[in-house]
């Protein structure tokens, strides 16, 4: 079981019950659990949507779209069944959060899904799990036992009226399917590919009917805000970004793991006082802020505020929260290439400019780490990488694209030294026979 970390400065509003044993229901219930969904039941769905819409909750699996806002569009009246689809395929190379909310509090999830559900008129709410985290399966599953043996899950919930039911489900290792539309296709049993947008899931989803998807951590705030309200839960982050989030810290910090801070938490002070600063006395070379995709900043970058917003500005994003911290030891060369190489990987290839931009870039890349580089291939690398910008079915392309681009602008002098510190590059080999050395 991975180990708890913790920090003075952390707010706990997520992960206050983790350590205590929540996965079990009695426990959960004794801690507080299932009691918002009470409250949501008697106050009825235009209540929950306010609530959420006044807690400034943005969804945390990357986008960062109002939560309030994007269940407010789901049609009253629909011919066909609602759906709530909880995304907790954490693929997002640095992002390590959900995991730890299905191992430590799974009850949350189920208790967000089924307020998600009376808020949109939903009856059945699928728990989708990243292929890799077989061993969470498990746990989700013993969860969903003990809250249909207690009456919380099936018919006439708590007396009330309210039916829903809850399933889980897991994928088998494909990043593509942290899409929305994909995670759907990969749901009815397709081929995890991404569908072309309009129709939104909220109007045509999965199996053809409204469908409200949300990422884990997003669904699991849900019984929280309710609890506090949502205008203090707003309180505790900053303007459009209410709330706290799991920041997973990882890299060349003293203290790694994942800590629960308030939105707009300080990315210096986040890796210098909460994780420990960086290790062995050496100097910061880059962050990588909210996961691979997310374009990196540079040491003199990083006196920002973690939020939506101010990420923005930065020229980066927030993304998954996963901040990968680099020392001056890293190749920034070597970390493009494997960067490049998963992004490749893992295309599902259904759009050309991402099949063929992410192969073309993955292919110059490695011939330019492995020494035969040149400055044109700066260049066109990152020529390619823009004009795959915009232009796929789902944002994969971009999620490949952003980060090289960084690289490219952020260290273009390291590339270039790359190619002058290394004697079978074409340049270097010319500079040599220049000079007569």
């Amino acid at each position: 079981m991975p180990e708890l970390v913790s920090h003075p400065e952390e707010v706990k509003v997520i992960s206050r019950r983790w350590g205590q044993g929540a996965a079990d229901i009695d426990k959960y219930i004794e801690l507080g659990g299932y009691a918002a969904l009470r409250k949501c039941i008697e106050q009825g769905p235009e209540w929950v949507i306010n609530e959420m819409k006044t807690s400034g909750l943005r969804g945390r699996g990357g986008a960062g779209f109002p939560t309030g806002m994007k269940w407010s569009f789901v049609p009253k009246q629909s011919e066909k069944p609602k759906y709530v689809l909880v995304n907790g395929d954490e693929s997002e190379p640095g992002t390590c959060k959900d995991h730890l909310i299905f191992l430590h509090d799974p009850h949350s999830v189920i208790e967000g899904t089924m307020i998600a559900g009376l808020a949109i008129g939903a009856k059945v709410g699928f728990i989708y799990l990243r292929g890799e985290y077989r061993y969470l399966i498990e746990i989700m599953e013993r969860a969903l036992a003990q809250c249909y043996e207690r009456g919380i899950l099936g018919k006439n919930i708590f007396g009330t009226g309210f039916d829903f039911d809850a399933l889980s489900h897991t994928g088998a290792g494909a990043y593509e399917v942290g899409e929305e539309s994909a995670l759907m296709e990969s749901l009815e049993g397709k081929r995890g590919v991404p569908r072309i947008k309009p129709p939104f899931p909220a109007v045509v989803g999965l199996y053809g009917g409204p469908t409200v998807i949300n990422n884990a951590e997003t669904i699991a705030s849900v019984p929280f805000i309710i609890e506090m309200g949502g205008a203090a839960y707003a309180k505790l982050g900053t303007e459009r970004n209410g709330g706290t989030r799991l920041f997973g810290i990882s890299g060349k910090v003293n203290r790694p793991g994942v800590y629960e801070l308030p939105m707009g938490y300080n990315l210096k002070k986040m890796i210098y006082e909460v994780a420990g600063g960086i290790p062995n006395g050496k100097a910061l070379k880059a962050v990588v802020p909210g996961g691979a995709s997310c374009p990196i900043l540079r040491a003199d970058e990083i006196d920002v505020g973690m939020d939506f917003d101010q990420m923005g500005k930065a020229g980066t994003m927030l993304g998954s929260a996963g901040v990968v911290v680099l020392d001056e030891t890293v190749s920034i060369v070597e970390f493009a290439l494997r960067t490049i190489k998963f992004y490749q990987h893992e295309s599902c290839g259904w759009c050309i400019p991402c099949r063929e931009g992410t192969d073309w870039l993955k292919k110059t890349m490695t011939r330019f780490y492995e020494g035969y580089g040149t400055t044109k291939d700066i260049d066109n690398m990152r020529y390619l990488a823009e004009n795959m910008l915009g232009r796929t079915f789902c944002p994969l392309g971009d999620a490949a694209a952003m980060p090289m681009i960084g690289f490219f602008k952020k260290f273009r002098d390291e590339f270039e030294e790359y190619i002058r510190a290394n004697p079978s590059a074409p340049e270097s080999q010319a500079l040599v026979e220049l000079v007569g050395a």
